[in-house]
Formats: structure tokens, C-alpha cells, sequence
């Protein structure tokens, strides 16, 4: 699976998750930069990510991730 496959298809989690079709996401991209991007959120979207791609990301990764960058990052690493 490519990087670029894979900002696709978190881009369309994260814009059913936020219910916000404007969402452009990028390596940088944080909570800070995503409106309602709480703890509760945050909890949904990982979960959607996990169904998305068939992988279950461990409590350490998922406590850790700073930004897409990194998520895309774990993904990749992930389903190998």
C-alpha cells in the first residue's frame, strides 16, 4: 500500500468521523488544527481507522501519535 493510498482513505475517515466534508489532512495535522478533536473523538476515529485498514494499533501507539503524519505511519507499519 502506498502513502498517498493511505492519506486517501484517512482523509475519508476523517471527514465522516468530524461529519465535515472540507477536511484537508496533511503530515502535520493534529488535534489542534480539527475542530472537535477531543479525547471521545479521538477514541472513534482510531477505532474507524482500525476497521478501515483491518489492523488493531496498540494503546502505546495510539497514546503517542502526534499528527496524521505519524497515524499514516503506524498504518503503513501496520498492515504489512
Amino acid at each position: 500500500m502506498k502513502r498517498e493510498e493511505v492519506f486517501e482513505r484517512l482523509t475519508e475517515i476523517f471527514r465522516d468521523v468530524f461529519d465535515d466534508e472540507t477536511i484537508e489532512l496533511s503530515e502535520e495535522t493534529s488535534s489542534e488544527d480539527i475542530e472537535g478533536w477531543d479525547s471521545l473523538a479521538h477514541i472513534n476515529l482510531i477505532g474507524a481507522v482500525e476497521q478501515e485498514f483491518s489492523i488493531r494499533i496498540p494503546m502505546s501507539r495510539v497514546v503517542t501519535m502526534k499528527n496524521v503524519g505519524e497515524m499514516a505511519d503506524t498504518v503503513l507499519e501496520l498492515a504489512e
